[in-house]
């Protein structure tokens, strides 16, 4: 059973994404790093993160990948890395003014009308016969 300690610590259980948003404008600000964050600088940083996320998993199994979550000092690599990918892609929406919540609710509409679940259920496109797992 969690403590009463454990539910006053941020999660995602009780962090909002505009106290994020606020969070990574407050660290641009403090710095007065906004001068450099325009939309293209953003965005590339954005992919280098990825990339370095990427690296975590290169060469890896599916299996093998899924078991990172078994190893706490990994774990730790990749949640700083994946911090990274949200910290941009969150000053990117800060520079841009863009709904996040919004755009992912627009996004998954297009996504359930161009994978509808009957066709793609277990499958990753219509063509695949269910036995390819990557």
């Amino acid at each position: 059973m969690p403590s009463p300690a454990d539910s006053a610590r941020p999660s995602d259980a009780n962090t909002t994404l505009a106290e994020l948003r606020q969070i990574v404008g407050d660290f641009v600000a403090e710095r007065d790093w906004s001068q450099f964050h325009s939309p293209k600088n953003v965005s590339m940083a954005l992919a280098i993160e990825a990339a370095e996320l990427m690296e975590h998993f290169q060469w890896l199994t599916t299996e093998a990948s899924r078991r990172l979550a078994e190893d706490p000092d990994k774990l730790a690599e990749i949640g700083e890395e994946l911090a990274d990918v949200v910290g941009y892609s969150l000053a990117l929406a800060n520079e841009l003014g863009l709904d996040v919540s919004q755009a992912i609710r627009d996004k998954m509409v297009k996504n359930a009308q161009k994978y509808p679940a009957d066709q793609y259920r277990g499958r990753y496109g219509p063509e695949d016969d269910g036995q390819h797992r990557r």
